[in-house]
This record gives structure tokens, sequence and C-alpha cells, in this order.
């Protein structure tokens, strides 16, 4: 690879780390996250500087060119992040699933424990656009434990 190509590369991969320690400092990345695309482009920056080494690499492990290595290497640590935001996606599934499970509870004690439970223990509530659960007479629930009847119309 030529120098000119080398520079250009290695001048990308440090604006790239750089926006992504930014975004990290932003809070925009997490840190969790950002590791890995760090360690990704120190790499990759290593290689690009010292050429050599990719050539040591490519001869130690067997390859015929270093295109393939990178190839397979950027295929695995693209197998390697899906399957942790993977499981990172199936985490956050079930902490929804409970929270929203959790959500219906307190709406329920809440209905129940207003003054005038007898019109609000119907299961046919519906929501205004405010959010505030409204019973089927139109009573709203208030937050202090108060049920007022909704104006007419």
């Amino acid at each position: 690879m030529s120098l000119k190509i080398q520079i250009i590369v290695a001048v990308i991969i440090l604006a790239a780390l750089v926006w992504i320690a930014n975004m990290v400092r932003r809070q925009a990345l997490d840190i969790r996250f950002a590791l890995s695309w760090l360690t990704v482009g120190g790499v990759v920056l290593i290689l690009d500087i010292f050429p050599g080494i990719m050539n040591y690499l490519v001869h130690l492990l067997g390859i015929e060119l270093p295109v393939n290595m990178m190839f397979f290497f950027g295929f695995c640590f693209t197998l390697l992040l899906l399957f942790i935001l993977t499981v990172k996606v199936s985490k956050q599934e079930e902490q929804l699933k409970r929270l929203t499970q959790e959500m219906a509870l307190l709406e329920e004690r809440i209905v129940r424990c207003q003054p005038d439970s007898s019109l609000c223990r119907k299961a046919n509530q519906r929501k205004y656009p405010s959010g505030i659960p409204v019973c089927d007479e139109g009573h709203a629930i208030i937050r202090k434990g108060e049920a007022r009847k909704k104006k007419d119309e």
C-alpha cells in the first residue's frame, strides 16, 4: 500500500475515533458499545501504520491475501456485535414487559383505592389523551385519591 493511501486511511480512522469519543462525551453513545468500536479502530490504525504486522499475521495464519484476513475479522466482529446487541434487546424486552405489568398492577391499585370505588372497578376503563384513566361513568382518577365527575358536554 502506498504511503499516500496509508495517510488517508490513518486520517479517516483518527477522525472516526475522535467522533466516537465525542459521542461518548456527550452521552449519545454508551461507553460499553463505544469500547468495541474504539478497540477495532485502534487495531486497524496500528495495522495501517505498521503494515508488516498484517503480513506477519497473514503468513502465521496461512491466509493467502491480507484483504481476506481483514474481511474475515470484519465478519467475525460484525457477528459478535450482532450477538451482543441481540442479548441487549432481549434483556430490554423482558424489562419492558415487567415494567408494563407492574404499571398495570399499580393502576389497578389506584382504581381500587378511590373513595367511590364501586363506580371505578369496572374492567372497561379508557384513557384520554392526557393519560388520566377514566372510568365508564366518567369519573377521572385523580392522583390524590379523589374521583371527580367529568364535566357535562
